[in-house]
């Protein structure tokens, strides 16, 4: 079966941290050009435009679209709209209106729309979602705090309107919560608080629950330093269950369990390529739901300014 020929638009620093060493440890996937702004990829043809890409090397069957969620979705439309796959790194757009029509055009070019939530495929995932489905949830309580500027130094796009704010790291959390749940949740009330000179959020606290009651609180703030925390703890009626490090490590009733080695990108481009393969889309928008309901019920605080 022949390689996935694959191009890369939007060339940052997750590009080059993830993304690549992913595609080159997958035999599924042959990286033939890229499209940026500003940078390229060592040894592969670089445009400045998506247009041009394509125009330049239409043997392309796939792209993986990395650019900023505001200017994510005239990139996926001429991708589509080429009959070329595409995959969407989280979130999947600025608003859930361009991932529906995003949506709906995949479907009628027939070609895949994926929409990847990295931290799905962290180790402590599944097993999470295995124990919880055998011991009901009783109250879960998620902490996601980092310093922003050890994570996006000099991102401007982050802080304007549509880049999330600190939802960007935030929505990675609400990604597990609604993989690992068995019942839907809600949100009920939620404060976020903005820096006075910028258009998004550096913290946020969300309550939600389910349709029986069941509480889940986060809280999400990009001003913490010294150690990191993306915790996620959960009581059950037969005790706790604890993913640490954003999903790396599981307590269970204390006990620190035995798990695979991370591999996020490299799951999700296998994910991709079984997804090709097969002919079909995997087009899912709960946590950027949970983050628009947040910016739509949400009680706004203006806070010290930030500055990098």
């Amino acid at each position: 079966m022949s390689a996935i020929k694959l191009a890369i638009v939007g060339v940052g620093k997750i590009v080059h941290d993830q993304h690549l060493p992913a595609i080159a440890a997958n035999a599924d996937f042959e990286l033939v050009a890229s499209a940026s702004r500003h940078h390229t990829v060592a040894g592969l043809p670089g445009y400045t435009s998506i247009e041009a890409m394509l125009g330049a090397v239409p043997e392309i069957d796939a792209v993986s679209l990395c650019m900023p969620p505001q200017y994510r979705y005239q990139a996926a439309q001429v991708a589509l709209a080429a009959g070329k796959h595409v995959f969407l790194e989280k979130p999947p757009g600025a608003t859930l209106s361009e991932v529906a029509d995003l949506e709906a055009l995949a479907a009628a070019r027939g070609v895949t729309l994926f929409t990847s939530w990295h931290s799905r495929y962290a180790p402590a995932v599944q097993p999470a979602k295995a124990y919880l489905a055998a011991h009901a949830p009783t109250a879960m309580q998620v902490s996601w705090k980092e310093d922003v500027r050890q994570w996006h130094p000099n991102q401007e796009w982050i802080w304007q309107a549509g880049g999330l704010g600190v939802f960007d790291p935030g929505i990675n959390a609400l990604s597990i919560v609604t993989e690992i749940l068995q019942s839907r949740i809600f949100l009920t009330r939620a404060t976020l608080e903005f820096p006075e000179n910028r258009d998004a959020p550096i913290a946020a606290e969300l309550h939600f629950q389910d349709a029986a009651g069941m509480p889940v609180h986060a809280q999400f703030d990009w001003r913490q330093t010294g150690p990191q925390s993306w915790d996620i703890v959960v009581q059950t009626a037969d005790g706790e269950l604890k993913l640490s490090n954003g999903g790396a490590r599981l307590w269970v009733h204390g006990v620190e369990q035995p798990l695979e080695k991370e591999a996020e990108y490299p799951s999700l481009y296998r994910r991709f390529a079984e997804l090709v393969r097969a002919g079909r889309a995997e087009v899912d928008v709960a946590p950027l739901r949970h983050v628009a309901d947040a910016f739509m019920l949400g009680r706004r605080k203006v806070v010290d300014a930030f500055h990098d």
